[in-house]
C-alpha cells in the first residue's frame, strides 16, 4: 500500500496493491496490519457504509460532533470530488479544506481523521460509494457544515446546482459550527 499526505497531512491518499490480468483484478481493501504498517495508524472500524448516488448529488459535509467517525473512504463505482474540512481548532489547519478525486478505476482511497467534516460530489453518470468508519452513527451529533460556505473556499466541479437533501441545504457556517478542541 502506498500512502500519501495531502497539503493537510493527517488527510492520506492510500493506493493498495492491485493484482490484475485477462481475468479482471484482486485487491485487499482492508488489512489493519497493512494499514498500521502504512500509515502508522492503530484504528479500529466498527460499521461499513454504502451509498449510491448518480450524478450531481452533493452529499455533506458531515460530521458528529460527540463519537467523532473517523473514515476510510472509497469510490467502488464512478467517480467523485472527495473534501474533508478540518474542525479540530486546536489545529494549524482548522477550517481549511482539502480535495481529491476518488474513483473505481484508480482504486485509491483515503483516511479523513475525526475531527474533520466530509463530503462528496458524483462526477460519473452514477457512483457508489463505501466509507468504513471508527464510531458507531449517532444522528443526535450529526452537523452539517455548510458545503458552499464562502470562508471554506471549496472549488466545486459543478456544472449545474447539485441535487441536496433537505439537512445539506440547511448546513451552517464554519464562523457558527459547533467545531471540535
Amino acid at each position: 500500500m502506498r500512502v500519501t499526505r495531502t497539503q493537510i497531512p493527517d488527510v492520506l491518499i492510500l493506493e493498495p496493491k492491485v493484482f490484475g490480468d485477462a481475468r479482471g483484478f484482486f485487491l485487499e481493501s482492508y488489512n489493519r496490519r497493512a494499514f498500521r504498517e502504512a500509515t502508522g495508524l492503530d484504528v479500529e472500524f466498527v460499521q461499513d457504509n454504502d451509498s449510491s448516488s448518480k450524478r450531481g448529488v452533493l452529499r455533506g459535509l458531515h460530521y458528529q460532533i460527540r463519537h467523532p467517525q473517523g473514515k476510510l473512504v472509497r469510490a467502488i463505482a464512478g467517480e467523485v470530488f472527495d473534501v474533508a474540512v478540518d474542525l479540530r481548532r486546536s489545529s494549524a489547519t482548522f477550517g481549511r479544506s482539502v480535495t481529491f478525486n476518488l474513483d473505481s478505476e484508480s482504486r485509491r482511497m483515503a483516511w479523513i481523521p475525526p475531527g474533520f467534516a466530509h463530503g462528496f460530489l458524483v462526477l460519473s453518470e452514477h457512483a457508489e460509494f463505501l466509507y468504513k468508519t471508527t464510531d458507531y452513527y449517532a444522528p443526535q451529533y450529526e452537523r452539517t457544515l455548510q458545503w458552499n460556505d464562502p470562508e471554506l473556499c471549496i472549488r466545486w466541479p459543478l456544472e449545474d446546482e447539485p441535487m441536496l437533501a433537505d439537512r445539506d441545504r440547511r448546513g451552517t457556517s464554519l464562523k457558527l459550527a459547533e467545531v471540535f478542541p
